[in-house]
């Protein structure tokens, strides 16, 4: 693969704003540590010549960014099955499994989709991600199922990461939350950030330090002491719908996490043990990268989400 070079004309200023900063909102897709390493490494130059993370760029100013070549990724391929829904030269989009993490981690650094999408794709996937997310534009939790969209070159990740920071996405989501809610439908917008006592926890924030937060939801069926609920998100912030249900006071089916009392409650009233949290990414709408045509796809329920709403509501049909 050879080193790609975009150029472009800063159409306008902004008072006090930093390059890196400036290149962060127009390339979404790539952190900011990385803008200013290749910034620092020469990568970046305006007019020409080099500069520093910390130069305003000023209407008129010609930037060009030379895109490294992406290093061999370090996870290995594995020939995992893929639910694939679409396919094409630029993206695909698949249904993900439950159980399965996006990427490597500590403590999951195999058994990943990125070692699946390796063995299916090859280098043919986008480098923007890094090394250890080639092609991920965005990620479900490991328990949660449904629709996601993978970039197969940068051009495709860019585009999509831009629709996604833009919130130009349609995210629909399925859950089954706890309890029976008061209305059939509402609006939450609460700011989320990392949980002050509880790392690994994301709550909703009154403080200034959250980030706002916005998910629409409807009532589609009444379960026994649980519902089904239609969630969209508007934002997205880690762990979204399960801390916004949370703050409602009905925390997701399966959620140990966010709602450990309720969840006891519930099997103590039903019988009902959920083996994982129950979030489905149902639909996801976005705009082609490359032929600028609307898509959309949707994933079915699959088979243990639709056992819970039999489970909890015998009359509804075992296919939702």
């Amino acid at each position: 693969m050879s080193t790609r070079t975009e150029s472009f004309t800063v159409e306008k200023s902004l008072p006090s704003e930093r390059l890196d900063t400036f290149l962060r909102r127009k390339f979404p897709a790539v952190s900011r540590v990385a803008l200013k390493r290749l910034i620092e490494t020469g990568h970046v130059r305006i007019n020409g010549g080099p500069v520093k993370p910390t130069h305003a760029p000023r209407a008129g100013e010609a930037i060009e960014i030379r895109w490294p070549d992406a290093r061999p990724a370090i996870a290995q391929p594995e020939e995992i099955p893929l639910d694939i829904v679409f396919e094409d030269k630029s993206l695909l989009v698949l249904n993900k499994p439950a159980g399965l993490v996006v990427h490597p981690a500590a403590g999951h650094e195999e058994h990943t989709l990125v070692n699946a999408l390796l063995h299916h794709c090859g280098d043919e996937l986008s480098g923007i991600g890094g090394v250890a997310r080639p092609g991920i534009v965005h990620r479900l939790d490991k328990e949660t199922s449904g629709c996601l969209v993978v970039a197969k070159n940068d051009g495709a990740h860019i585009a999509l990461c831009a629709q996604f920071a833009g919130r130009m996405v349609k995210k629909i989501y399925h859950a089954i939350v706890c309890g029976e809610l008061a209305r059939e439908s509402g609006e939450i917008h609460a700011a989320i950030a990392r949980h002050p006592s509880h790392r690994k926890r994301m709550a909703v924030r009154d403080d200034h330090s959250g980030r706002a937060a916005h998910t629409g939801w409807h009532v589609l069926k009444r379960l026994n002491a649980a519902t089904l609920v239609e969630a969209q998100l508007h934002t997205g912030r880690t762990h979204q719908i399960r801390v916004h249900f949370e703050f409602l006071g009905h925390p997701l089916v399966g959620d140990a996490t966010y709602g450990a009392r309720q969840n006891w409650k519930l099997t103590e009233l039903t019988g009902y043990e959920p083996p994982r949290v129950m979030l489905h990414a149902r639909q996801l709408s976005f705009v082609h990268p490359r032929t600028k045509k609307p898509m959309s796809f949707e994933a079915p329920l699959p088979a243990d989400f639709r056992e819970a709403l039999k489970f909890l509501h015998p009359t509804i049909p075992s296919k939702t």
